[in-house]
């Protein structure tokens, strides 16, 4: 069966921030295809369904930040309030308030990918753990192995080009 939104472009959507993934509440509107303002609107019809644990709002520096992060965008320009930001609980209720079937076909596919998210770091973490255990048993001959799988397990590090004019050397 084919998913209705790519599992890669709900990944993209989900940040972290204040120690928590979230989803902002511009890019669930786009998933869910409806204007961001009717989904906050529909939000604060129903605040009850929203403690603190499933939704925030983002302060003014968080905002900034995240704006110098991916750079300025149409998306976010012109707005008159902070964004709100929903926690995996928080995404789970929007269906419910916003009652569509493309929102319940959408939360779907979000918790999904929130369920993958979530295994990739458990087994991450489980690796780790075991990796102490053998680090362990074996003495410092096997340093250089463990060293090595650790350097493996690290996620690359952007590539990035240096700016400004550089002088070729000269060959010869």
């Amino acid at each position: 069966m084919k998913a209705l939104i790519p599992v890669e472009l709900i990944e993209k959507k989900i940040l972290l921030i204040r120690c928590e993934k979230v989803m902002l509440d511009a890019d669930l509107a786009e998933l869910y295809g409806v204007e961001t303002k009717m989904l906050v609107r529909a939000v604060k019809r129903n605040t009850d369904c929203f403690p603190p644990d499933f939704m925030i709002q983002l302060n003014k520096e968080e905002f900034e930040s995240l704006k110098f992060h991916f750079g300025t965008s149409s998306q976010w320009g012109g707005r008159r309030y902070l964004p709100y930001a929903f926690t995996e609980q928080g995404v789970a209720m929007l269906s419910s308030v916003l009652r569509s079937k493309r929102a319940v076909q959408v939360n779907v596919e979000i918790m999904r990918t929130f369920v993958k998210l979530r295994r990739m770091l458990a087994s991450h973490a489980q690796l780790s753990r075991k990796l102490n255990v053998l680090e362990k048993k074996y003495d410092a001959q096997f340093k250089a192995v463990f060293d090595a799988i650790r350097e493996l397990m690290k996620p690359p590090e952007p590539k990035r080009r240096q700016i400004g004019f550089h002088r070729e050397k000269k060959r010869g």
